[in-house]
């Protein structure tokens, strides 16, 4: 298969990737079924059921919401983040949805979306039915989808293979592994970023996609900025946690002493906490591979164009060309779903990417970033995924952050050395799947283990 560097990279909405934006992404499929099939105007119930992780702490990730505007027709790309909950509160209040937009039908919420906290769908643990009746009960259509990690969405067909859909396109330059990738830069006397560029040209132009790169970082540095602004004193949900980030930015702005060494430390954390503190209030986002890790790349952006003298557009480009040549190496050779492999496959692959695009605008050479990327995924093995009342805030906020600095600190050491090291990207993205694979399900997104479970929601 091929994948695009806007696979990795597109315009959603908080407060998690495989739990909002991709049952979000399949409802709206299973409407557009109905629609394709001619079946729309027969429809008078949809029983949505969400299981494994999805029905775990769906709740907290807003599955169950995203699943109704799904349905009525709304797309993670486009849909009003600021009117989002009073659109399912209305639903649920009139007992009326519009399917697809355009289909009025009854709805009941507790008896039309159902989670399952103890059952699960065979190929993975992010699966959800859909189920469509007429007037009479009788089924017009049923369907079942896996979210299967960055608002990646698969149908029943394409079960077990972690992609939307079969892509056949013909790339000049293929690549699956880390040493295809770096034979393809030996031979041709590209960088990473060069090839990723050649790649893309299959699919768009390099205008097209200069503006659709440029637009995603426009809403990344919206989204920073909306994090800063914000001024209701906590986040949504049970815990109450207190937004930092507004007041972190006041703090930061008010001070001219530049002689902290650790300054551009400060503002790294402040950007990865603006991003969280958003993805946790359903804001928009971009995926980056993920929700639950979307700060990452985005505050080691801010750090290169705060901080790094000459940064412009162009590379701002290259840098998300090569971190995404690395989400594809993640992608294709283990997951980037939390209720997979655990946070390893989040933050872990986020900052690997971060610290690959870092180190390539600092004029890395592909041996370099290579093993940039290796560093970052390497000292994030084993991270489990365990949200804390099954929000996307208590540990994952600070954790991208940790992380944000974790990727600059994966690029500096790159680039102070030749690029030569022992453990290859390859094999530590080899020793990721094989850890989340002997990971016990607890910590794999469920909120039924780690700190989920020690630490008291109030």
């Amino acid at each position: 298969m091929a994948l695009s560097t806007l696979d990795l990279f597109s315009v959603g909405i908080g407060p998690s990737s495989s739990h909002t934006v991709g049952p979000m992404r399949a409802a709206r499929l299973f409407t557009n079924s109905l629609a394709a099939a001619g079946l729309l105007e027969s429809v008078a119930r949809v029983k949505s059921e969400l299981f494994g992780s999805l029905g775990a702490t769906g709740h907290g990730h807003g599955s169950d919401k995203a699943v109704i505007l799904g349905l009525q027709g709304e797309s993670p790309e486009t849909v009003d983040t600021d009117r989002a909950d009073q659109m399912v509160a209305d639903a649920a209040h009139a007992r009326k949805l519009n399917l697809a937009g355009s289909r009025p039908i009854s709805f009941y919420k507790d008896d039309d979306v159902i989670l399952h906290r103890r059952k699960s769908l065979p190929a993975h643990p992010n699966g959800m039915t859909f189920t469509a009746y007429d007037a009479e009960g009788t089924v017009l259509r049923e369907g079942t989808f896996y979210s299967v990690g960055g608002g990646f969405v698969v149908d029943e067909q394409a079960a077990g293979a972690d992609r939307i859909v079969e892509d056949s396109t013909v790339l000049p330059y293929p690549f699956t592994t880390g040493a295809q990738l770096l034979a393809h830069c030996r031979r041709e006397g590209m960088r990473i970023s060069d090839i990723m560029l050649a790649n893309e040209l299959a699919w768009r132009t390099e205008e097209e996609l200069r503006s659709e790169l440029l637009h995603i970082w426009s809403v990344m540095k919206e989204c920073v900025s909306n994090g800063c602004e914000r001024i209701d004193p906590t986040l949504p949900g049970g815990l109450k946690v207190p937004r930092r980030a507004p007041r972190l930015f006041a703090e930061l702005s008010a001070t001219t002493d530049e002689s902290d060494p650790m300054r551009a430390m400060d503002w790294v954390n402040l950007f990865a906490l603006a991003v969280n503190e958003e993805n946790a209030s359903g804001g928009r986002i971009v995926t980056a591979p993920t929700n639950g890790a979307a700060g990452i790349v985005p505050a080691v952006l801010h750090y290169y164009e705060k901080f790094i003298p000459g940064a412009n557009d162009d590379g701002v480009i290259r840098f998300l060309l090569t971190a995404a040549a690395v989400g594809i190496l993640f992608k294709e050779n283990a997951s980037i779903s939390g209720a997979e492999v655990g946070c390893q496959g989040e933050v872990g692959s986020a900052c690997s990417m971060a610290a690959a695009g870092l180190c390539e605008v600092l004029g890395g050479t592909p041996e370099q970033v290579e093993n940039a990327a290796e560093v970052g995924i390497e000292h994030n093995l084993g991270l489990t995924c365990d949200p804390v009342g099954g929000l996307v805030q208590i540990p994952c906020i600070e954790r991208n952050a940790i992380a944000s600095n974790k990727a600059i600190n994966a690029a500096r050491m790159a680039m102070r050395g030749d690029g030569t090291h022992k453990v290859s990207l390859d094999k530590a993205i080899k020793t990721m799947r094989e850890t989340g694979a002997d990971m016990k399900i607890k910590y794999k997104e469920t909120s039924r283990g780690g700190l989920a479970v020690n630490v008291i929601e109030c």
